[in-house]
């Protein structure tokens, strides 16, 4: 059974304690991933910091789903919109302190061989100490211990 992500619990509970020790919360979003919506002139090589103190933003609303708020980008009022997936790290702006997350993408599966094709040999048939089948040559058994 899989549980929900841990990244909008671990994210509200950094942005409280940054907030606790007087400093200043700020997130690092992917802006380039799907339903991101950030003013796309502040962002660079991919990424755009937020500064998501009380006193930078109005409205912030950190759910399991996204972080929402309204910002001022160059003086013009700016809802933001950052699904939870897109967030890369929260940290205070101050000493660094906080999180870097893990991308939330599933890691492909390697395509399964074709059927009739030769996977070419590594001339031993192992791999890095095992052979070809994942296991280091001794077949698993059970026996009863008495």
């Amino acid at each position: 059974m899989t549980m929900t992500s841990h990244r909008p619990y671990m994210i509200r509970a950094l942005h409280e304690w940054i907030l606790d020790n007087n400093f200043t919360p700020y997130i690092l979003v992917n802006a380039f991933l799907e339903g991101v919506e950030v003013p796309q002139d502040y962002v660079k090589d991919g990424q755009i910091v937020l500064n998501i103190s009380p006193q930078a933003i109005k409205t912030l609303n950190i759910n399991n789903a996204a972080i929402e708020f309204e910002g001022r980008f160059g003086g013009i009022p700016t809802n933001v919109y950052a699904p939870m997936h897109a967030i890369m790290s929260i940290y205070a702006r101050e000493n660094g302190q906080g999180m870097v997350f893990e991308s939330d993408e599933p890691v492909p599966e390697p395509p399964a061989p074709i059927s009739g094709v030769d996977v070419p040999s590594t001339g031993s048939g192992k791999i890095d100490g095992k052979n070809s089948k994942g296991s280091k040559g001794v077949k698993p058994s059970l026996r009863v211990v008495k």
